[in-house]
């Protein structure tokens, strides 16, 4: 088992402190977390600001030494390959290899039109970006004709510090986005909005579909996303998720999926996610109060087994 947090992300207009937050980091690397993931959301509608992905997981490894990064994920159909493809090269370079890569298809119920985007042939965007991104970091000299992107002898260097590249998880939960984690994914990350027995018949699924790809289903990493609160008053505990996962999703509906209450409540809610197949847990708060990670390491984590 390995067991994740988040990357604080969520400040107002200059709430950040530089020096807070690195101290804050170097905490939760301390704690024992084997890494620290954020969360990409570029344009939303919830009300509660957050900073932009890769600039904070840089300046998380900046402030840390040997805890992982990571971004779960990207919507990385929004993005040119190239340039995110140097952006996190650079930055497993930074970071000497310590980067996770996590990428999501994302639909079609975004505002396309704000990144220039249409909505017919974006599951086409999504492969090829990440096929280019990939060749980015591990060929020397990349040609690809596609649909969207077309290389001729384009050559980026410096590689990724990790060979061929970072590890790549896949996100989504329809059973076709399942059956492309399981075929082009170093991995599957299950989301913080999916509830866990909506998990554990993904995780059946997958490892069906990785059997089908010729890959082995028992080294085939699995991960999910915990929203979690842990209070001694297990009802304000439930009130302050509901009220800040609306915040986040700008409606109430997703509440039920996270665990929150006393940590006895917690360790009942963690171990079933990881019954369900988690080999990774990301806790991600729905506070934000560093004594959250201290309890999660004391209170939770070693009850875990």
């Amino acid at each position: 088992m390995g067991y994740a947090i988040s990357i604080p992300q969520f400040y107002a207009d200059g709430e950040f402190d530089p020096d807070a937050f690195r101290a804050r980091m170097q905490r939760i690397e301390e704690l024992g977390f084997d890494s620290a993931w954020a969360q990409e959301q570029v344009l939303t509608m919830a009300q509660m600001p957050q900073l932009g992905a890769i600039e904070t997981m840089t300046f998380a490894a900046a402030a840390t030494s040997r805890i992982r990064v990571g971004c779960s994920v990207f919507v990385s159909s929004l993005h040119n390959p190239v340039h995110l493809a140097r952006s996190l090269s650079t930055l497993d370079q930074l970071s000497r290899g310590r980067l996770d890569v996590g990428v999501g298809y994302g639909g079609k119920g975004r505002m396309l039109s704000a990144f220039g985007i249409e909505a017919e042939g974006l599951l086409t965007r999504f492969t090829e970006g990440v096929e280019v991104m990939r060749a980015l970091w591990s060929e020397p000299s990349v040609s690809f004709e596609g649909r969207f992107w077309q290389l001729q002898g384009a050559r980026m260097e410096p590689k990724p510090f990790q060979k061929p590249g970072p590890p790549v998880w896949f996100g989504g939960g329809h059973a076709k986005a399942l059956r492309r984690a399981a075929r082009l994914g170093d991995g599957f990350f299950g989301a913080g909005s999916t509830t866990t027995e909506a998990f554990a018949e993904q995780v059946r699924t997958l490892r069906t579909e990785v059997a089908a790809a010729g890959r082995d289903p028992e080294t085939y990493p699995i991960a999910k996303r915990v929203y979690v609160v842990i209070d001694d008053d297990a009802a304000r505990a439930r009130a302050l998720v509901e009220q800040n996962l609306e915040k986040l999703y700008g409606s109430p509906a997703f509440a039920p999926v996270a665990v929150a209450g006393t940590p006895s409540d917690v360790v009942a809610g963690v171990r079933s996610v990881i019954d369900a197949g988690a080999e990774l847990v990301l806790f991600t708060p729905m506070v934000e109060d560093p004594e959250q990670a201290e309890r999660i390491a004391a209170e939770v984590i070693p009850q875990l087994g």
